[in-house]
């Protein structure tokens, strides 16, 4: 039996949560270790979306430099 078969997962197309593999991979996010914390998943995934999205952004204006070639 693997961890994930004893923890809750959001189900993204029911917006339930659910103990063990109850749904197919592509519509359970987790794993947590608790009904809360799945319960939070969508807040979860928007807050960790919005961090890389400034973490991109701060990259994207990082001075670019190139040498002789262009490169």
């Amino acid at each position: 039996m693997s961890d994930g078969e004893q923890k809750y997962w959001y189900n993204s197309n029911s917006g339930q949560v659910e103990f063990g593999y109850l749904s197919p991979s592509a519509e359970r996010v987790g794993p947590f270790d608790t009904e809360a914390e799945a319960a939070r998943a969508p807040e979860t995934l928007r807050a960790r979306a919005a961090a890389w999205a400034a973490e991109d952004a701060r990259e994207d204006d990082w001075p670019r430099t190139t040498d002789s070639d262009g490169k």
